[in-house]
């Protein structure tokens, strides 16, 4: 099979993450099948679709007319079956349970074509685990994108000693022929790339916070107003790259040992203070979130809204939309 022969594609499980991916293939032109596990569910999720498509519409990245289209594509079932024996890519997005994925998978294989590809969302399991029952795990592979998948680009390619090559390269040019940036880990890691490099920059403001350094507040501002602005454009390695006339090498011969101090002083904690952060620094956010203009807003769905926004406005940038 080849990147073109995909046209039909089925979504499992139409969560938050689930909705999102088959608003983006969808959106790609693809025709989409939406599995989820009753009524409700489905009721749920053509609202959030319904929701990504309208602030799509209201932030200028499609017309009216382009969503009205976009939903046409776009087929709910209860029937697992149904969703997936014409999909040429099975994108899987259930619950973060290995049983559950496991059976899901199972139910998968018995219904799809035999060279479909099966792709998980986990976020945190690992694909040799997921396929370890599977009856074919050479078409098996990870792809954990980041939320919300209909608008940011990254997603992670993982695979296991089972996994076909020819299926992992497939599943990455897919990917990138609806737009987004696809990375593959050459062996599997628990975490991925990119919640690994998150987890490590918050690890370090939690522990600034619970110093009494600085607020959550002022961390926030720290991180959005100082790296990550660069981070919208470039990642870490380029922007070294882009701080000396030698490049990366002569940025890491420059700083020496400089950094080694700031290393020794930094948190190396293995457990997260999940209980004790969250009744440290939730009043600093909720201060924040009240002090935030009104065109932000002061709620979670109004600054989610205003988050779509924002990213709507760099992808562009980036000529994604």
């Amino acid at each position: 099979m080849k990147v073109e022969d995909i046209k039909q594609v089925a979504s499992i499980g139409g969560g938050v993450i689930g909705s999102s991916w088959t608003t983006l293939f969808a959106f790609r032109g693809l025709k989409v099948y939406q599995y989820d596990i009753n009524d409700a569910c489905i009721e749920k999720c053509k609202e959030n679709v319904d929701r990504n498509l309208s602030s799509l519409v209201e932030f200028g990245a499609i017309t009216f007319e382009q969503a009205a289209q976009i939903k046409e594509r776009i087929f709910y079932t209860t029937s697992i079956e149904q969703a997936v024996k014409d999909a040429a890519f099975i994108q899987e997005n259930g619950p973060e349970r290995l049983p559950l994925k496991q059976s899901i998978l199972a139910q998968i294989e018995a219904a799809a074509a035999p060279d479909a590809i099966y792709a998980s969302s986990s976020s945190g399991l690992l694909i040799s685990d997921v396929t370890a029952n599977a009856l074919h795990p050479e078409r098996c592979v990870g792809g954990h994108p980041y939320n919300p998948p209909h608008l940011i680009p990254l997603v992670e390619i993982s695979y296991c000693e089972a996994t076909d090559q020819e299926n992992v390269q497939l599943a990455k040019a897919f990917y990138q022929s609806i737009g987004k940036e696809a990375v593959i880990l050459n062996k599997e890691c628990p975490g991925f790339i990119a919640n690994r490099l998150q987890l490590a920059v918050y690890r370090e403001m939690i522990e600034l916070v619970m110093r009494g350094v600085c607020s959550a507040e002022d961390a926030d501002k720290a991180l959005t107003f100082g790296p990550g602005i660069r981070w919208a454009i470039f990642g870490h390695n380029m922007i070294m790259q882009l701080g000396n006339p030698g490049g990366l090498k002569g940025m890491m011969e420059m700083l020496g040992d400089g950094g080694d101090a700031w290393l020794a002083d930094m948190a190396d904690w293995k457990h997260m203070p999940n209980k004790e952060y969250g009744e440290l620094a939730q009043d600093s956010v909720n201060e924040m979130m009240k002090n935030f203009p009104d065109e932000i807003g002061h709620t979670n769905p109004e600054i989610a809204k205003y988050r779509d926004q924002m990213l709507i406005e760099i992808l562009k940038l980036h000529h994604k939309f």
